[in-house]
């Protein structure tokens, strides 16, 4: 499975809304980038993905986006091929 990292915050329902969707999907591990911590990850973020919200995931080399983004992706039933092994 390609690695999973999503910037987030600790106030964030949609970080909680998509982690708890990834694990549905068989995603046992997330890297979490807080840029509530850490103005600097907030900086690279926008500069990374061009967006000022949380979250912001990527898998593998592939920016999904936020949660609206990944819950489109699942429903349009491309999100189980992004996670699996290439």
């Amino acid at each position: 499975m390609p690695k999973v990292v999503m910037y987030s915050t600790a106030v964030c329902p949609y970080c909680v809304m998509a982690e708890r969707l990834l694990h549905a999907r068989g995603v046992e591990t997330i890297e979490k980038i807080r840029i509530d911590l850490d103005p600097a990850q907030r900086d690279e973020m926008m500069q990374k993905t061009g967006r000022r919200t949380v979250p912001q995931i990527y898998i593998g080399d592939t920016h999904v986006g936020g949660y609206d983004d990944l819950a489109a992706l699942d429903r349009a039933g491309g999100l189980t091929p992004l996670l699996e092994d290439k």
